[in-house]
């Protein structure tokens, strides 16, 4: 050995390092950019007589909203059940064709475009407005009410457009690292929490049964035999739908909901808004069925925050949907192009007279984790059952009778399941900064808090707790605040991007997440996300 000026003996023997703390007790495990424990993944399919089955349990699943929202908004606006049945078929048409759209040329996710329910302040401030008018009676009222919602609609859906096909959303995208993302898609599913247990607890006990006997069928019975353990797993929800609605229907045949209020006959009885006597046999919504759309620059305006908030809340259900389909998170360009396109599908809503705009449905995405499939093609095959009964309106209205707290209690699981996988994206950030940790935690608690106070001083006509002057100014703040997604993003990306980003660029995961940021940073953007390949060929590159 050579000596120098600074050693002049024997080198010391090597002293062992220390293992890390902790790692006696247990495997450290390593981030996994995509969700592996999946049977089926995005472009996997089951056999055919599986796919419809689970494309039926989709459209199922997406029923719930479609009826709430209907049964929540045209009472108000003085329709009677044959006009409520007549908005519902209107959704679910508006919900099956733009499903195909986002997942043909949209965001290519396995992704349920149901009706959101962001619109209802803008809807409910209309239908207030109305009601200061002299109308003969409530049907001209209802007529008057949906065509303003048309109108709002349809200019309203260029705010999405523009976001999406300027690029201007996906430029903004680039901000998100994996601690803003954790907070808003968590608080996707978080923030949806008033449409679970106190729905459920509406009517007791068929809601909690429910709850009761998907969580053991689906998670503990599957253990007794092999071969049930695959039919559990993916059919436990309509299995369990089937049970509860038959014994829903026995309890209202047996008269035990006659002596009771009419709130709880409407969400206990099979029977509770007469859709299946009021529903037409046939009957194909049509583009302008209501009358010419009604324009009024407040609503537009209005409608316009909603169409912000949709935005926010179909991005962070797409990251969810990404994850427990086997995808990577989407790029940028890809959330671009689907809010573009989501702009085009509230368009055609306002067309056809939807009552609402539609968006990224939560509670199907919650269902590709709880199955454990995620092929797109079954839920494009959903969208056909969506179509059908929106044609075939008895029997819609058939399946539209099932009880509100039964859906209630599904959502108790889908929903905890998309909270939770936004929960898993922390794994690529350091969840043992304290900045990290300062951010996550505000983002959270804000985005539920804030939005909780502005849902619970709003009242039936749509009055939030901003009550100026201006009826737009308010219908726009109190929309933007009541959404806990919007509200977590805002608090996340501002903190994130204002406190030292530069100097916490690995804590926040940002090497991590940087390949999904641009087109060509991983080599499966292009296999998840390319257009089908007849369709590249009419569709400009810089939209690929």
């Amino acid at each position: 050995m050579v000596e120098t000026g600074h050693n002049h003996g024997p080198s010391p023997a090597p002293v062992p390092m220390a293992p890390p703390l902790g790692s006696a007790r247990g495997p450290v495990y390593t981030p996994v950019e995509q969700f592996q424990a999946l049977d089926f993944c995005i472009h996997s399919n089951p056999s055919w007589h599986e796919t419809v089955l689970l494309a039926f349990q989709h459209y199922i699943v997406m029923l719930g909203s479609t009826v709430l929202i209907a049964t929540t908004l045209v009472p108000i606006m003085g329709g009677d059940p044959k006009e409520m049945a007549k908005v519902i078929q209107t959704l679910l048409l508006m919900s099956g064709i733009n499903t195909l759209l986002q997942t043909l040329v949209g965001a290519r996710l396995p992704t349920v475009m149901g009706p959101s329910f962001a619109y209802l302040i803008a809807a409910l401030s209309i239908v207030n407005d109305d009601a200061h008018q002299n109308f003969v009676d409530d049907p001209q009222r209802f007529n008057h009410s949906i065509r303003t919602i048309q109108g709002s609609l349809i200019v309203s859906s260029f705010v999405n457009m523009i976001l999406g096909y300027s690029k201007v959303w996906g430029h903004f995208t680039r901000f998100l690292s994996p601690i803003v993302i954790v907070p808003f898609v968590s608080v996707v599913g978080l923030g949806l929490f008033m449409r679970g247990f106190p729905q459920l607890a509406n009517c007791v006990e068929i809601g909690l049964p429910m709850l009761v006997l998907v969580v053991v069928s689906q998670q503990y019975l599957k253990r007794l035999h092999s071969r049930a353990e695959v039919v559990l797993e993916r059919y436990a929800l309509l299995l369990c739908i089937a049970l509860i609605w038959a014994f829903a229907a026995i309890l209202t045949v047996a008269g035990a909901y006659n002596h009771v209020s009419a709130t709880r006959q409407a969400s206990c009885r099979t029977n509770g808004y007469h859709l299946l006597s009021k529903a037409p046999w046939i009957r194909i919504p049509y583009p302008f069925q209501y009358g010419a759309p009604i324009f009024k620059a407040g609503h537009v305006i209005a409608m316009m925050g909603a169409a912000l908030v949709s935005s926010a809340e179909t991005t962070g259900t797409f990251y969810a949907a990404a994850r427990l389909s086997g995808a990577t998170p989407p790029p940028p360009h890809v959330l671009s192009r689907s809010i573009g396109l989501q702009g085009i599908s509230m368009f055609l809503d306002g067309i056809f007279g939807a009552a609402v705009g539609t968006t990224a449905s939560v509670e199907n995405v919650g269902l590709l984790g709880l199955t454990r499939i995620g092929s797109r093609r079954v839920v494009q095959i959903s969208s056909t059952f969506m179509i059908f009964f929106s044609i075939f309106g008895k029997f819609g209205a058939f399946f539209a009778s099932i009880p509100l707290p039964i859906f209630a209690a599904i959502y108790c699981v889908l929903f905890g399941l998309v909270a939770a996988c936004g929960i898993s994206l922390i794994q690529f950030a350091n969840n043992n900064s304290r900045r990290n940790l300062y951010i996550l935690g505000l983002s959270l608690f804000l985005g539920i808090s804030i939005s909780q106070y502005f849902v619970t001083n709003t009242d039936n006509l749509g009055h939030g707790p901003v009550r100026t002057g201006g009826g737009w100014f308010n219908d726009i703040l109190n929309t933007i605040f009541s959404s806990p997604p919007l509200v977590a993003l805002i608090v996340g990306a501002l903190l994130d991007n204002t406190l030292e980003p530069h100097k916490h660029v690995g804590d926040r995961g940002v090497p991590w997440w940087a390949p999904y940021m641009h087109r060509k940073g991983d080599v499966r953007n292009e296999e998840f996300y390319s257009y089908p390949m007849r369709i590249m060929e009419f569709i400009p590159s810089r939209f690929h």
